[in-house]
């Protein structure tokens, strides 16, 4: 592979793409728009991006009447939605302006330490392990996979659960 090549894929956080894509999640209106356009479930239990960088992001679900199960705590399915959001938000900018490349979540771990009753703010910081992922995927060729986990935090920064998303890239042909 030509060093011109690897460099036109190598990752640039500030390209246009990548500052237009972290400018339009961090808008409220438009990312709820995405919201109800591309995953409507988001948009039903009004998660928000609360941060979001090329190497971190943060998503909050809020507790409430539309997403509590009979227990009186958040749903996992909430809870998975959000967690998904903030792993997914940097596969995203990591894949930006790469040329085409599919991205798939191939594997899911929970764990729920903790009732999530107040609003549940997840954290992915595996910005850079992504970016990493996605290169070895440009530079080989072939489909590449990387377990990321993302923590949920309560408003008393008390960790409430802890996802891991196998998240699997391949270049398109």
């Amino acid at each position: 592979m030509s060093v011109e090549t690897t460099n036109r894929n190598a990752f640039q956080p500030d390209s246009p793409g990548v500052q237009k894509l972290i400018k339009n999640v961090r808008n409220p209106l438009k990312f709820r728009f995405f919201g109800w356009w591309r995953l409507p479930s988001l948009g039903f239990w009004r998660v928000k991006v609360k941060n979001c960088t090329p190497n971190e992001t943060a998503v909050t679900i809020p507790y409430r009447w539309l997403t509590q199960n009979p227990f009186r705590s958040t749903y996992f399915a909430a809870l998975s939605g959000a967690a998904e959001l903030s792993t997914g938000l940097l596969a995203m900018i990591a894949i930006e302006d790469r040329g085409p490349i599919s991205m798939l979540i191939t594997g899911m771990e929970g764990e729920f330490i903790k009732k999530a009753k107040t609003t549940t703010t997840f954290v992915c910081k595996e910005g850079p392990a992504i970016q990493e992922v996605v290169q070895k995927a440009i530079d080989t060729g072939e489909g590449q996979t990387i377990k990321v986990c993302t923590q949920g935090y309560n408003i008393e920064e008390q960790v409430v659960a802890r996802f891991y998303f196998t998240w699997s890239f391949k270049v398109k042909k």
